[in-house]
């Protein structure tokens, strides 16, 4: 039996996994007709700041707390976007092809980071139906999602 890798960073493969799967999965979103409107400004900086938000998320590098403003940015990130459950349900579909595709054909880490991505869809339209200048508090330090979910 092989040994598991401490982090879901580390067993999914570091940041350059985590760049080709939100590649992937962006240009699934860009092509698709329900998805594509609530990427309107998209640019494809964006494929590099998720991949740095999840590989934090995941147990790798604190980049994105540390560079690109953390667990409030990405919160306020989608302030107004007014995510739909359709939309929401749509983006676990592309999420999950992207993750077949990208990720190691490992069941329980491919749906960890499957758990986690509904866990933060929730939050995501959640926050969504909030104004764009709304006052989200301290959220705290960005969440860690490892082996057994939360941590």
């Amino acid at each position: 039996m092989t040994e598991r890798a401490e982090t879901l960073y580390d067993a999914i493969g570091g940041i350059d996994a985590l760049r080709r799967l939100s590649g992937t999965f962006y240009d699934g979103v860009l092509a698709d007709p329900l998805l594509s409107p609530v990427f309107a400004n998209f640019t494809r900086t964006h494929v590099e700041h998720v991949a740095v938000w999840l590989a934090e998320i995941f147990g790798g590098p604190a980049r994105f707390t540390a560079e690109l403003g953390g667990h409030q940015a990405l919160l306020r990130a989608h302030l107004g976007l007014s995510i739909s459950e359709e939309q929401r349900n749509r983006w676990m579909e592309l999420m999950a092809a992207a993750v077949d595709k990208e990720l190691p054909e490992e069941e329980l880490l491919r749906r960890q980071v499957l758990e986690y991505f509904d866990w933060g869809t929730r939050i995501a339209r959640d926050v969504s139906a909030g104004p764009v200048d709304e006052d989200l508090g301290d959220p705290g330090p960005t969440p860690r999602w490892g082996w057994d979910g939360l941590m």
